[in-house]
C-alpha cells in the first residue's frame, strides 16, 4: 500500500497539526506523511511547527489576492501541485471552496470541537461551541472528525469522542480539555484508519470502519 500523502490546512496555533506530527513520529499514524502545511494566516504558529518538523509551510492569505475567486484558485493549485490523497483541516477557519470539495470527494476531513450535530454550523468555531455547550448546560460534549461536504459541518461522521463537562468550567478550560481528551486523539486515529484503507462511506453517507 502506498503512503498516504496529506495537505494540512491551518489558521492558528496548530495543536492538532502537532498531534498529527507526533502521531506519525510515534507510529500511531502509519503509512502516512504530511506533504505540505498551508495557512491562511501568515502569523499562525502552526507554520513554525511545520518548519520545525521539516514540512513545507506555505502562507496563502485571502487578503493578498484581488478576489476571493483568485485565492480559491491559488489554494487548489497549491494543493494539486503536491499530489495529495487527503486534505486535513486542523483548525482551519477558511470556508473550503466548492471546487476543491468537488475535486477531492470524501478526501477532505475536519475536526470540530463538539459532538455533531450539536453546536456546529455557521459561526461555531474557536470558543463558540464551548460557550454554547456551557450555556445549554450539557453534561457531555466532545469532538468530531468528519468528511467535508458543501454543507457546513454536515459531512459523514468518521469518529467522535465524548468529554465530560465539569463544575466550574469556563469556555477556555473546557476547550483545553476537549483538545487533550478528544481532538488530539481522534484526529490521528482517523488519519491512521484512512491510511490503512479501513474507512468507507456507503450510499447513505454513513461511514463504516473495518476493524
Amino acid at each position: 500500500m502506498s503512503t498516504l500523502k496529506m495537505a494540512v490546512l491551518v489558521s492558528g496555533g496548530g495543536t492538532n497539526l502537532q498531534a498529527i506530527i507526533d502521531g506519525i513520529a510515534k507510529k500511531r499514524i502509519k503509512n502516512a506523511e504530511i506533504s505540505v502545511v498551508i495557512s491562511n494566516n501568515e502569523h499562525a504558529y502552526a507554520l513554525t511547527r511545520a518548519e520545525a518538523a521539516g514540512i513545507p509551510a506555505i502562507k496563502l492569505a485571502p487578503k493578498t489576492f484581488d478576489s476571493r475567486a483568485d485565492f480559491e484558485k491559488a489554494l487548489k493549485e497549491v494543493i494539486d501541485s503536491f499530489h495529495v490523497d487527503l486534505i486535513v483541516l486542523a483548525g482551519c477557519l477558511v470556508r473550503i471552496p466548492e471546487e476543491l470539495i468537488d475535486a477531492y470527494p470524501m478526501k477532505i476531513i475536519n475536526i470540530h470541537p463538539a459532538l455533531i450535530p450539536s453546536f456546529c454550523g455557521k459561526g461555531m468555531y474557536g470558543l463558540k461551541p464551548h460557550e454554547a455547550a456551557l450555556a445549554r448546560g450539557v453534561k457531555v460534549t466532545g469532538a468530531t472528525v468528519h468528511f467535508v461536504t458543501k454543507d457546513l459541518d454536515a459531512g459523514p461522521i468518521i469518529l467522535q469522542k465524548a468529554v465530560e463537562v465539569e463544575e466550574g468550567d469556563t469556555p477556555e478550560i473546557l476547550q483545553r480539555r476537549v483538545m487533550e481528551q478528544a481532538e488530539w486523539k481522534i484526529m490521528p486515529e482517523a488519519i491512521n484508519l484512512i491510511a490503512a484503507g479501513k474507512v468507507s462511506v456507503d450510499e447513505n453517507k454513513t461511514v463504516h470502519i473495518a476493524r
